[in-house]
């Protein structure tokens, strides 16, 4: 089996890093702007005295249908 050089393994590892800052300045930027996120009305949530269940049902299929359409997108522009 061939193992990926070191500067294979440095590129992914940076693209997955940037990945991530992206992410998380997406969540962030949600938040500042008041997004719902995570308080849609298809999300599932239940408190009882000392019980609380919270399922982001909506939010999760929003998301879900949002990274696809991106997916798709990079897929296509960076395909040869």
């Amino acid at each position: 089996m061939h193992m990926p050089d070191t500067a294979t393994i440095g590129k992914w590892i940076m693209i997955g890093g940037a990945t991530l800052i992206v992410i998380g300045a997406a969540v962030w930027g949600a938040g500042r702007l008041g997004l719902p996120l995570g308080r849609l009305p298809g999300d599932i949530r239940i408190e009882r005295e000392d019980f609380t269940f919270y399922f982001p049902l909506a939010t999760m299929i929003l998301l879900s249908i949002g990274l696809t359409v991106l997916a798709n997108i990079l897929l296509r522009l960076f395909r040869r």
